[in-house]
C-alpha cells in the first residue's frame, strides 16, 4: 500500500484510541477502509484527519499521521496548475490521478471543486473563448474530468449510509454544461445524500415533473449559461412555487445566474461556491453524532 495509508492498529495508536474502536468505526462507515490482497483494512491518513477534525482527541499523537503523509504537501493553488497543464496537454490518465490525489489529499469535494477544478476548466475555458485553443481540447478537457470524478463517485459512494434524504437537480434547458451538476451530486453524496442528477439541458417543467415523482428534500439548479433568459424568468415562478408547495429547499447557483436574473427569482439558497452550497446541505442534513473521542470505554480496549 502506498505510505499515505495506515493500518487500523496505527489508526488507533494515532488517536489514543483502541484498536476494536477503530475497527468499530469502519464497519459504521465512519471510517472508510480499504482490503489488501490478504484480507487487512488499510485506511487513508486523509480520511483519519478528517475525523480528527471533528472531535476532541486527548491522546490524539498527530506526528504518527502527519509522518504517514509525504515531506512536502501540494497547495490546491499547485494541484490547480498541474491539472490545468494535464488538460492542456490532453493527458487523460495524469489529469485522473491528480483529481484523485487532491482529494486523498484531505480536500473534500467542495474543496476539490473550488480549489482545483474550478480554476483549472476556467483556464481551459479561458484558452478557447480567445482562441488560444478549439472547442475540441475544451470538450476534451471536460470529458477527461467527467471520467475522473465518476472513478471518484464510486469511492465515495461506498461510504454512504443506508437512509439518506435525496437530492435532485440539473442544468436548465440549454445549458449544456455537466460538469457543475456532476460536482454538486459528489458534494451531496459526501454530505450524506442520495441523488437523482438529471444533467444538463434539463426543462424547467421536467425539474417540476420529477420533484413530484422523487419527492426530494433539495433541488439544486446550477446555471452556467442561459439560452434564452426571458423564458426562464417566465417558467421558472411556475417551478419554485411548485417546490415551495412540496416543502422541497430549492438551491441555485452558477455563472449564468447574473445578478439582474438573480433579483427576478425565488428560492431558498443562492450557492456562489460549492463551500457556500456544502454548508447548506449540512444545516438540512447534519451529520450523525461521531463516538466519543478519547481514552476509549472498556470494551473498545
Amino acid at each position: 500500500m502506498e505510505a499515505n495509508y495506515l493500518s487500523t492498529a496505527q489508526v488507533a495508536a494515532a488517536l489514543g484510541v483502541g484498536v476494536s474502536t477503530v475497527k468499530r468505526w469502519v464497519d459504521e462507515k465512519i471510517l472508510t477502509a480499504h482490503r489488501t490482497p490478504g484480507g487487512h483494512r488499510k485506511l487513508l491518513v486523509a480520511d483519519v484527519m478528517r475525523l480528527v477534525k471533528e472531535g476532541n482527541f486527548p491522546n490524539l499523537d498527530l506526528k504518527r499521521l502527519l509522518g504517514a503523509q509525504r515531506a512536502k504537501k501540494s497547495l490546491p493553488a499547485e494541484m490547480a496548475d498541474d491539472l490545468h497543464k494535464a488538460l492542456r496537454d490532453g493527458a487523460e490518465a495524469n489529469a485522473r490521478v491528480l483529481i484523485a490525489k487532491a482529494y486523498r489529499s484531505g480536500l473534500s469535494i467542495a474543496e476539490v471543486s473550488d480549489q482545483v477544478i474550478a480554476p483549472a476548466m476556467h483556464r481551459v475555458g479561458h484558452a478557447w473563448e480567445t482562441g488560444a485553443i478549439d472547442v475540441l481540447h475544451e470538450h476534451h478537457a471536460t470529458q477527461i474530468v467527467a471520467g475522473a470524478l465518476f472513478e471518484l463517485k464510486a469511492t465515495l459512494e461506498e461510504q454512504t449510509r443506508p437512509v439518506r434524504p435525496l437530492a435532485l437537480g440539473g442544468a436548465p434547458e440549454g445549458d449544456p454544461y455537466l460538469l457543475c451538476s456532476l460536482l454538486i451530486e459528489m458534494m451531496l453524496i459526501e454530505q450524506g445524500w442520495e441523488t437523482v442528477n438529471l444533467g444538463p439541458n434539463t426543462p424547467l417543467l421536467s425539474l417540476n415533473k420529477a420533484i413530484a415523482e422523487f419527492r426530494p428534500r433539495l433541488v439544486w439548479l446550477t446555471i452556467s449559461h442561459l439560452a434564452d433568459a426571458e423564458r426562464f424568468l417566465r417558467e421558472y415562478p411556475s417551478f419554485y412555487a411548485d417546490a415551495h408547495r412540496a416543502g422541497v429547499a430549492v438551491a441555485v447557483g452558477g455563472q449564468g445566474l447574473t445578478p439582474a436574473i438573480r433579483a427576478g427569482i425565488l428560492y431558498t439558497t443562492f450557492g456562489d461556491s460549492f463551500a457556500h452550497l456544502a454548508e447548506f446541505a449540512r444545516t438540512l442534513n447534519p451529520q450523525p453524532q461521531r463516538p466519543p473521542r478519547g481514552r476509549p470505554t472498556r470494551d473498545a480496549q
